[in-house]
This record gives structure tokens, sequence and C-alpha cells, in this order.
């Protein structure tokens, strides 16, 4: 595991930057203090769920690479219901009904990839991340017209939602309850697959088609409902980011979260708890991207380096280990 930091410290060097030095500094800014800690849990938190939103069609034998796209939709219904239907709830009712109308989000864009694998017979793979596009466009028409704020000085972005709205958080960070909810549909999620018989015919599925189709099973509805509750789950990432963090909805909302969560659980051989790990380790080096740019002058983007070398290094030792 420590090979991929160890290739990235030659790339380091060749920039003239002490490897181990801005280690030392990035670890310290990610569990350095409580804060730190909850930042890197924060970030984990989407990973998490459009993780999910990935490895659970996977083990049907499907690639949905939309959760990008259904984490936006999910967040843009959160946003409508939370600003015109649900200001006046108490937080109590109102956090699980803006919950839902995110999951309700994620599955209509989900709904769309369905529909165009199971009656147009078209690759799930391509039809997703093309409408991952026209989400980013969609949020983008209702940031600048029927949902901007009135009081944003022309700025695109949706008014605030109630204070009720918001999801509780940690005293001393701004870690909220949303990463209790990704950890719970985590465990959700891997006990169904491994432990139901819901879960058994969906990875008979997805380990050979032809022997599901033999047995009975119906093919094309299957498909169907694993891709709209993978769309729930990427539009309740949607959700936690307006609820937990943005408080209102911006074109940039959510960006690149749903392609990371794709990584995450490649990294994961999109088992739903080894996912939880992954994210995780996401997560630290996504906030450690800005030690980086401190420490060493290279832009934070940088650090995407280091996480495809982490991604190699995982898929390359797990095919090591099956041979």
């Amino acid at each position: 595991m420590l090979s991929p930091f160890v290739v990235y410290g030659l790339f380091l060097l060749c920039y003239g930057v002490n490897p181990v030095d801005l280690y030392v500094s990035m670890v310290k800014s990610t569990f350095g203090d409580l804060y730190g800690l909850g930042e890197v849990l924060l970030k984990a938190t989407p990973f998490v769920l459009t993780g999910l939103a990935a490895a659970l069609p996977a083990k049907a034998g499907l690639v949905n690479v939309g959760g990008e796209g259904q984490l936006a939709i999910g967040a843009l219904f959160a946003t409508w219901f939370g600003v015109f239907y649900l200001g006046e709830f108490p937080a109590w009712l109102g956090i699980p009904l803006m919950m839902i109308a995110g999951a309700l989000g994620g599955a209509v864009w989900a709904g769309l990839v369905a529909v165009l694998k199971v009656k147009g017979r078209l690759n799930e793979t391509i039809t997703s991340v093309l409408l991952n596009y026209v989400a980013t466009f969609t949020v983008g028409f209702f940031v600048h017209g029927l949902l901007k704020d009135p009081e944003s000085f022309n700025w695109p972005f949706s008014p605030e939602i109630s204070s009720s709205l918001r999801l509780p958080i940690v005293d001393g960070t701004r870690l909220h309850i949303g990463f209790v909810v990704a950890l719970a549909l985590a465990a959700i999620v891997w006990f169904v697959l491994s432990k139901t018989r819901l879960g058994f015919r969906i990875r008979v599925l997805g380990s050979n088609r032809l022997a599901a189709q033999r047995a009975g099973f119906n093919i094309n509805k299957m498909y169907f409902w694993v891709l709209i509750a993978a769309g729930m789950l990427a539009g309740i990432a949607g959700m936690i980011e307006i609820a937990g963090i943005e408080g209102r909805l911006r074109a940039s909302t959510g960006v690149n979260f749903g392609y990371l969560g794709f990584l995450a659980a490649m990294m994961a051989w999109n088992n739903p708890l080894r996912l939880i790990v992954t994210a995780f380790l996401l997560g630290m080096i996504s906030v450690a991207g800005n030690t980086l740019e401190i420490g060493s002058g290279l832009p934070s983007s940088s650090v995407n380096i280091l996480m495809a070398l982490v991604l190699f290094f995982i898929l390359g030792s797990g095919r090591w280990a099956k041979r």
C-alpha cells in the first residue's frame, strides 16, 4: 500500500519537494486535530454514497457511471422541496422529507438510464456518462432561472434552505450526521447483497446472465430496479451536500463526487464495507490536497495523480492475488 506514495514521492522529488516533509504535513493537516479528521469524514461521505451507486449495479453486471448526475439532480430536487415546500417544517419531519426528495431526484435520473437499458437496449455505461453532462446543464438552468435567489446580486445560486433543514453537526467541526447515514446505507447494501435472497439473485445475475435467465429471473425488471436503487443512493448524497454543507444549490455543488465515488467502488472491488475504507482514503487525500498546494507549490489538482496511483496499485495487487 506504500508503493503509490513512494512513486508519488519520486514525482515530488522531480519538482524539488521533500516528499517526507510533505507527507508529514499532510498527515498533520488531516489527523492533527478533531477538525481535520472531521473534514476527512466530511469528504468521504458523498464518496461512500456515490460509490454504493456504482457498486450495487456492478453486482448485477451493470456499470453505472452516472452517480455524478444522479447526485446533482438529487441535490436539485432536495433544494426545490426545501426552498418551496419544507421551510416551515420541524427538523424531525423536514429533514427526512428532504432526504426522500433527494432520493426521488436520483431515482428519476437513474430511471432514464434504466429505461434506455431495458427498453432501448442501450449500453448503460455510455448513457449514464452522457446524462451526467445533461444533469450539470439542468442544474445550471435552474440556478440561473426558476431557483435563482433574487437577493444573490446576480450570482447563480438558489435561496438558502431553512435552518431547521440543516443537518446537526459535531461541535468544533463541520462534520454532520450525514456520515452516519452513509455508513448505515453501506451496511444495509452489504446485508442485502450478502444475506438475503434478493442479494443472491442480484449476484447470480451479475456473475452469469444466461444462468439467471434460464433460472427464470426477470432480467430486465432486476436491471431496472437495481439502477433505480443506485440512483436513490446518489440522490441522497446530493441532499446531504445541500443540508449538511452548502445550504443552497450552486452549479458546482458536488462536482466530481460521483466520479470519485466510482473510483472508490473500483478500489474496493465493489464491496460495500471495503468501500468505506477506500472512500476514507480518498477523503484523506482530497483534504490533504490543500496542504500539498501550500507545501509544494504544485496545484492542488496534482493530488489526482496520487489518487490514480493508489487506484492502479490496488487493482494491480488484486489481480496478482487472484492469480
